[in-house]
């Protein structure tokens, strides 16, 4: 590990969704100074290249068809406006501080691999690694293409595009990219963050599959910034783009380490089976980071770690919920009566379950409105919140009632037509209720407890509480908050071990481990 480099997860960063800059007194003086400074004078000039790239960016597909535009820019339009761009770029970031990139190891040429894995992904400064990739093709969201300048240098970079809420626009970009990956040299090398959004570094989370869909061989690529100070972070919670942006342009310099690890080329198990094949990737890089992998990811804005499909979320909102109220001078009878309401209202169904700010803060008895708007804001993006979810997940981290007791209540709301059973989607939407968060992939859950033909209370009981890993569910996230453990910084990976051709193996523990 580099001077500067991230270490483990601490209690200061629980999860890897965290950050803050971390200054003594006198290096905030300093940064105030210097940053009054050198902030507008570098962020002026990184403006300047960049307003100098966007018609250079422009010119290069000017004039082609659709067709013409499907392809490879090759010939006179690479050639002139390649080298002008990739001067540019690297201009951008020596105007803000990044005089130098220090590289280590080999890149991969194109036939080698086609793609170039990225990790740890801490902010939108690590796009300067694409300066001594020579500008690799990468992925990026269709909205990022109306931005000005970011929209013509993804045209420029023939990117693949995406609308990540529109499920053709995934299948066609999931096409697109097997495509250029297997071309065998038509398409440029890419570059992808498999994390697919930015962490503290002191962990890898959960790799996407998509750079290893096409099961062609990836060179895993290390960022470090072996700095005194951290400051190029962003993450969910803590530092701030611009805060990040003002505390690295206030240095004097900042350096980053790209360093190359040998081609990974995957065995046929992990060709036939992306997921195993990002996960041993992920394990492979964190060894070498000397950081954790985890299967920690970022769910619809939600911090999530991923347990037998189910998601987990590293803050429970229950827990976050039952602290404001807390906070707020409720003791727990007024609280269990406040639940009481809720459930009521529900079960009656003349009101329907969604409850808005106005109607919380009354429901729970509060004093004003912003802990209420406080308590939507954790369920859902408006101040509006479902009281299934808050009855459920405040419920079960409380000691109100016991679990078996809470499981009933649950299933015989969502058992909507007394059926007796759950159907897949109602499964769903139970555990969400019960967690606090919607859940999306609860097949594996479903089929483990309708094993009998049906999914009923019974074998849904059963499951949870038998199983050794739901069980660990019900025990870690679903118990008082004075009978149960907090909620581990990481989930276990999935049971079991599956071998590749790169002498790793992963084990039931999540961590990597080299075959002797």
């Amino acid at each position: 590990m580099e001077k500067g480099d991230c270490c483990a997860a601490t209690h200061e960063y629980p999860h890897p969704f965290i950050f803050e800059v971390k200054l003594t007194r006198a290096q905030r003086i300093r940064g105030l100074i210097l940053g009054s400074v050198l902030v507008p004078v570098r962020v002026t000039l990184a403006a300047f290249f960049f307003l100098i790239m966007w018609p250079i960016a422009r010119l290069r597909l000017a004039g082609l068809s659709e067709e013409e535009r499907a392809r490879p820019v090759t010939g006179w339009r690479r050639w002139l406006f390649h080298p002008i761009v990739l001067l540019l770029s690297r201009a951008v970031f020596l105007s803000l501080g990044f005089p130098w990139v220090k590289v280590k190891g080999r890149r991969a040429d194109l036939k080698e691999a086609p793609v170039l894995v990225v990790a740890p992904h801490s902010s939108f400064l690590d796009m300067l690694v694409l300066c001594p990739t020579q500008l690799a093709t990468v992925v990026s969201r269709y909205e990022n293409t109306k931005l000005p300048v970011i929209g013509a240098l993804l045209e420029f970079n023939q990117s693949v595009l995406v609308r990540r809420k529109d499920p053709k626009s995934r299948k066609e970009a999931v096409a697109k990219l097997n495509e250029r990956l297997t071309s065998k040299g038509y398409w440029p090398q890419m570059l992808m963050f498999p994390e697919g959004t930015t962490t503290n570094g002191r962990a890898l989370i959960k790799f996407k599959p998509g750079a290893f869909l096409a099961g062609v061989p990836v060179q895993p690529v290390l960022l470090r910034y072996p700095n005194k100070v951290d400051t190029v972070r962003w993450t969910y919670k803590g530092a701030s783009w611009t805060q990040a942006l003002w505390h690295t342009a206030s240095q004097f310099y900042t350096n980053m380490t790209v360093e190359y690890l040998p081609v990974y080329n995957p065995s046929e198990e992990e060709r036939n089976d992306p997921s195993l094949y990002a996960d041993n990737v992920q394990r492979l890089m964190a060894k070498a980071l000397g950081v954790p992998a985890t299967d920690h990811v970022m769910e619809g804005r939600v911090p999530v770690s991923k347990l037998g499909g189910v998601s987990l979320p590293l803050e429970p909102p229950g827990r976050v919920t039952l602290s404001l109220l807390r906070k707020n001078g409720l003791e727990a009878r007024e609280i269990k009566a406040a639940l009481a309401k809720m459930i009521g209202r529900c079960r009656s169904g003349a009101q329907g379950s969604k409850a808005s700010a106005d109607e919380l803060t009354s429901l729970l008895s509060l004093k004003e409105k912003q802990t209420a708007v406080s308590i939507c804001g954790l369920y859902s993006k408006d101040e509006a919140v479902d009281l299934r979810q808050l009855y459920f997940s405040v419920s079960a981290l409380s000691d109100f009632t016991n679990f078996k007791d809470l499981l009933h209540s649950a299933f015989t709301l969502f058992d909507q037509e007394s059926k007796g059973s759950l159907s897949a989607e109602e499964l769903s939407d139970l555990m969400g209720a019960l967690l606090g968060i919607p859940q999306y992939n609860t097949g594996a859950l479903y089929t483990e407890a309708s094993s009998q033909g049906k999914l009923t209370e019974e074998s849904l009981l059963r499951v949870l509480t038998t199983h050794p890993t739901y069980q660990k569910v019900v025990n870690d996230y679903l118990q008082a908050e004075e009978a149960g453990p907090q909620p581990p910084p990481a989930a276990a990976a999935a049971n079991g071990k599956a071998a590749n051709n790169n002498g790793v193996t992963h084990g039931a523990n999540g961590f990597l481990q080299h075959n002797k």
